[in-house]
């Protein structure tokens, strides 16, 4: 009876014990994972596919905010600070990044810019009373050295630049966690395998059309794309900048195209209001189309865990239609 009572008394110490025992194990078994802050979504989204879940990412660009116009928080520093990697994509997406990297250097955080090594196309905007506004690609650098030069930033819509920034994050990801080197570079692969093969659907599906000019009621974003595909790209706005409008006679320039080349669609972007792409819409007759940059998403759309590949998917089809392609 003694023993009974004894054991009894005992039984809460063995649980006790057996689930630290448990614990510890759980612990050896389950590895660490980085901490990853990426600063938009496609950095973030290549971030996902190189970590998976040995890597917990997080976008520090809230969902449904315009790209351009963000500014971080003292918040948002102490998170990046917090982490072990912080993915930017460059100077020229992120002002702001910058000044951040700056601020922080010398301690565990790893900074990875994920556009090192990309060259970047300037573009420049010509005006003439004859052929109306037009942008054509100077490659030999990017130092603006013409009072209408500009550097379009978003590299990742070529997707041979996106498979650049998939290597600058593998090789932050190795340096920071080298016991897991193997399984971040087997990830790599496969997704920029995909990326190839993105990249190879487009090149086929954009090659016989009847058309070779897009036209977007939206912010200059897409002369990489563009230029990957042999295309010719035209935007409404002048510039980057989420306070950059059109004038008049760019408006006009474009109407004026449209209706030459009887482009039977206008493209409007993510995020804001179509206003531009909607007025020109009315003016020729032409219907719309979404022309997603990826720069970041909607809330919905974050919910329902979209893709950088499932967004240029769902682009390729929008272009073969407003290309007309067969």
């Amino acid at each position: 009876m003694k023993i009974r009572i004894f054991l009894i008394a005992l039984f809460p110490l063995f649980v006790t014990l057996l689930l630290y025992a448990c614990k510890r194990n759980e612990d050896r078994q389950t590895p660490k994972k980085l901490r990853v802050v990426a600063s938009i979504f496609p950095v973030y989204d290549f971030a996902r596919n190189v970590g998976k879940d040995r890597a917990d990412v997080s976008l520090l660009l809230p969902p449904g905010v315009e790209t351009h116009s963000f500014e971080p928080k003292p918040g948002d520093v102490t998170r990046i600070n917090e982490s072990d990697i912080f993915i930017y994509t460059g100077s020229h997406m992120e002002p702001w990044a910058g000044d951040i990297a700056s601020g922080i250097k010398g301690g565990a955080l790893l900074i990875i810019e994920a556009g090192e090594g990309v060259v970047l196309e300037k573009w420049r905007i010509e005006a003439s009373e004859e052929k109306g506004r037009d942008k054509y690609p100077v490659r030999e650098a990017d130092k603006l050295t013409h009072e209408h030069d500009m550097i379009d930033p978003h590299i990742w819509l070529d997707f041979s630049n996106a498979e650049k920034m998939v290597n600058n994050i593998l090789e932050g990801f190795v340096k920071k966690d080298p016991e897991d080197s193997d399984f971040y570079i087997k990830n790599a692969e496969t997704y920029r395998s995909k990326l190839r093969d993105l990249d190879g659907t487009y090149e086929k599906a954009l090659s016989n059309c009847k058309k070779t000019v897009f036209i977007h009621g939206g912010h200059f974003a897409f002369s990489y794309l563009a230029r990957r595909y042999g295309l010719k790209y035209l935007s409404a706005y002048r510039g980057f900048s989420p306070n950059a409008e059109p004038t008049p006679k760019d408006l006009v320039d474009l109407i004026e195209r449209m209706k030459k080349d009887n482009i039977k669609y206008i493209f409007y972007e993510e995020l804001i209001e179509p206003r531009i792409a909607e007025m020109i819409s009315r003016e020729t007759g032409a219907k719309l189309l979404r022309l997603h940059g990826a720069h970041n998403v909607s809330k919905d759309e974050l919910d329902r865990d979209v893709t950088f590949i499932s967004l240029m998917t769902e682009n390729l089809e929008n272009l073969k239609i407003g290309l007309e392609c067969q």
